[in-house]
C-alpha cells in the first residue's frame, strides 16, 4: 500500500483505490491477500487471471474492477491499522457479525458493490479500531 499523504486515517487508501492503475491495485491485493483469494474475489477459477491482470494482459469486467478496488480499500484500512497480511486474509474469509455472520470476501464477491460497500467498509473500520 502506498503511504497516505493525509492525516485522516483511511483517506490515503481511499484515494489510492480510486486513482491507482488497476494492475497496481491487483498487485498490492495479491501481496496482502494472496493470489487465490484475489481470484476468488475476482470470480475467476485460476490465479493465472490474476497474473494477467497484474501484467496488464487482461482486464476483468467493470463490476469486478470496482469490486477489487473496494477490496483494496478495505485491505488498506486493515493494513493501516497494523494488521498483518495473515490477519487481513482471515478477516476477509471469516464470519463477521456486522455482515450477518457472512465472510466479507463472500459478501464482496456475491453482492453488488454499490449495495454493500458501506457495510463492508463499516465492518473493516470497526475491526481496525479494535484490532
Amino acid at each position: 500500500m502506498a503511504a497516505p499523504t493525509t492525516s485522516s486515517p483511511g483517506l490515503g487508501v481511499h484515494r489510492d483505490s480510486v486513482t491507482l492503475d488497476f494492475p497496481v491495485i491487483v498487485s498490492h491485493l495479491r501481496d496482502i491477500l494472496g493470489a487465490k483469494l484475489v481470484a476468488y474475489l475476482g470470480s475467476v477459477r485460476e490465479t493465472r487471471a490474476v497474473r494477467q491482470w497484474v501484467a496488464g494482459e487482461r482486464r476483468p469486467s467493470d463490476a469486478v474492477t470496482q469490486r477489487l478496488r473496494l477490496a483494496y480499500h478495505v485491505a488498506g484500512l486493515l493494513t493501516e491499522a497494523g494488521n498483518s497480511p495473515a490477519i487481513v486474509q482471515a478477516w476477509f474469509q471469516g464470519a463477521n457479525p456486522q455482515l450477518e455472520d457472512r465472510a466479507p470476501g463472500r459478501v464482496l464477491r456475491d453482492e453488488p458493490t454499490d449495495a454493500i460497500s458501506h457495510q463492508v467498509l463499516g465492518a473493516a473500520r470497526a475491526f481496525a479500531r479494535i484490532g
